[in-house]
């Protein structure tokens, strides 16, 4: 279990410069109880689909391993014990689903292979994205896309970025050696190629740099996972979204729940949540944090994954 002070400080820092009593004036709900998630019925053929004679970790309980990162996903909830977030909130749909309980273990992102090989949990829901490499010890059921986003100024007449001609010219602020950049650089060759401007890339090693320089207007763009800055512009009201962007460009990049190889409970969790897009309850619980941009139109059990660089 990570200590209480590590949960603060991550908590913390997941914010900003936001203090923990301003928690309570966040744009998401944040306190422990959370009234407005999303609950579901049991769903008979998804607890049919469980194998028969299938062990969970805790009889009646669906164990998941996730990581409190940062809101909207995953973070520590106003008594800095309670974790909750989009990430959360689809646990609870699929336990809900599969007629168990739900019982949340907080662990650092780093050390969810281990744990979850070593079965201490029935599956992690932490933001893992399908890779080939990972598909050799894991399953997954996919529930959301990888994306990153293309944020601006509240008053930038920037208005779409869709594709690299969109950015010809441009100056964006992204993470020094992060997989933005790598795809950044490429769109930059790509319309240097066509003939267009390229893309002036300033590297910045954390997040309030990147976003002080967007305010104060030394770039024009801010790039870095979507669902972060899905979360401080409805915190601060003066950046707002222009694009997003696959988070394995130029290939889809998929997020899945995962689970131990050949557990066997790999196609009762894709038809659960299957069942719950249909059902339009996914789309609600992805909206509640602000993040339906980033829906899947159907779960896919161990879709092609990102290739081994």
């Amino acid at each position: 279990m990570i200590p209480r002070r590590t949960l603060l400080s991550l908590l913390v820092g997941a914010l900003g410069a936001t203090s923990l009593p301003a928690l309570a004036q966040a744009p998401f709900d944040l306190g422990p109880e959370q009234p407005g998630r999303i609950r579901v019925e049991k769903d008979p053929a998804a607890v049919a689909a469980v194998p028969k004679g299938f062990k969970f970790v805790e009889p009646g309980v669906f164990t998941v391993g996730i990581s409190p990162g940062g809101p909207p996903l995953a973070t520590y909830a106003t008594d800095a014990k309670t974790v909750v977030g989009a990430d959360p909130d689809f646990a609870q749909l699929i336990a809900d689903s599969l007629g168990l309980k739900l019982n949340l273990v907080p662990l650092a992102w780093a050390d969810w292979p281990l744990g979850l090989a070593s079965g201490k949990y029935d599956a992690v829901i932490s933001n893992v994205g399908v890779t080939e490499q990972r598909k050799e010890k894991f399953d997954f059921s996919t529930y959301r896309l990888g994306l990153h986003g293309f944020f601006v100024r509240a008053d930038s007449k920037v208005t779409s970025i869709r594709e690299p001609k969109d950015a010809a010219g441009l100056s964006l602020s992204v993470g020094g050696g992060t997989n933005q950049e790598r795809i950044l650089v490429e769109w930059s060759k790509q319309n240097v190629a066509a003939g267009l401007k390229p893309l002036e890339l300033q590297l910045y090693d954390d997040e309030a740099a990147r976003l002080v320089a967007l305010r104060a207007g030394r770039v024009d763009v801010v790039v870095q996972p979507h669902a972060q800055l899905v979360f401080i512009a409805a915190r601060d009201k003066d950046i707002k979204r222009v694009g997003t962007l696959s988070a394995g460009w130029p290939l889809k990049s998929d997020v899945a729940i995962t689970t131990r190889k050949r557990s066997g409970l790999v196609d009762a969790l894709t038809l659960a949540t299957n069942n719950l897009i249909k059902s339009g309850t996914y789309r609600q619980a992805l909206a509640r944090w602000g993040i339906e941009e980033e829906a899947v139109e159907r779960s896919e059990t161990n879709p092609p994954g990102l290739p081994k660089y």
